[in-house]
């Protein structure tokens, strides 16, 4: 099932079945921060759909900031997190994606260089494979005591254990990622759209939260990175966006050719 739908992500994901959706990845378009020529969102309704169509042990990854106006900033963010969980989704971890670089410069506050990368799972999550490649400063091998009481619960003892530390170990909850031309994907054409995101946030979030064979889902498209992403992965895909523009730029850079699309499947 690999599908390009063309329509506002509210109505289009009203034709899912239930329980169908393994994964999805997708960043929407928050608090008018670019310009996605006029489009706007139901997020109400799009919450507690993605509930519905999201299978047991499903995950949804949200990437999303707040944009400052009138000097404070509108903590939509929060809103919509604290939302999902009234849907009844788990907010099964806040992490952070952080940038290379910014932006723009503030001149009142600190440097605004990350986005917020919000997992939440229908239930408990039914994958998890750990990204293994943060670089133990002690890998190796490794001396424990541990103190423990004699069968009489007198005496205290001390036992020593040599450990192995891996090389590397399981990556923190903050991710970076190099932004910028030619930089989040080497696809001149992915730069059409305003606000795409690196082709690894995608990749990394795929393989941590799905296997081969899964359903992975973004209902706003965009430039096609997470549809992309999944099929190179082995994964199926559903993409959703209201604009024929950008999903015509997505179709030119997903891994297959144009006549599997079919018209059932593409601008519908």
């Amino acid at each position: 099932m690999n599908k390009l739908l063309l329509g506002k992500a509210e109505e289009r994901l009203k034709e899912f079945d239930d329980n169908i959706i393994d994964l999805t990845v997708t960043s929407p378009p928050y608090d008018n921060l670019r310009n996605y020529n006029g489009y706007s969102f139901d997020f109400e309704t799009i919450a507690k759909e993605l509930f519905r169509v999201t299978r047991n042990g499903g995950v949804v990854v949200w990437v999303v900031n707040d944009k400052t106006e009138n000097g404070s900033e509108t903590g939509t963010s929060f809103k919509q997190a604290l939302y999902f969980k009234e849907c009844g989704f788990n907010l099964h971890d806040t992490m952070i994606y952080e940038k290379n670089g910014i932006a723009m410069p503030d001149a009142y506050r600190y440097y605004n260089h990350f986005e917020y990368m919000f997992i939440f799972s229908k239930g408990k999550p039914k994958t998890f494979n750990p990204i293994q490649d943060r670089k133990n400063s002690q890998s190796g091998t490794i001396k424990t005591h541990r103190n423990f009481k004699t069968s009489d619960g007198i005496k205290n003892r001390k036992h020593e254990e040599v450990l192995p530390i891996k090389e590397y170990g399981s990556r923190w909850n903050i991710w970076r990622y190099e932004i910028g031309w030619k930089k989040s994907t080497s696809d001149e054409i992915a730069f059409e759209h305003p606000a795409i995101f690196p082709e690894k946030l995608a990749q990394d979030h795929i393989i941590s939260w799905s296997n081969k064979g899964d359903l992975v889902l973004d209902p706003f498209c965009g430039s096609g990175t997470t549809l992309k992403m999944a099929k190179l992965l082995e994964r199926n895909y559903i993409g959703i966006d209201i604009s024929e523009d950008y999903l015509n730029i997505a179709k030119q850079r997903i891994p297959i050719t144009i006549s599997q699309f079919t018209t059932t499947d593409y601008l519908k």
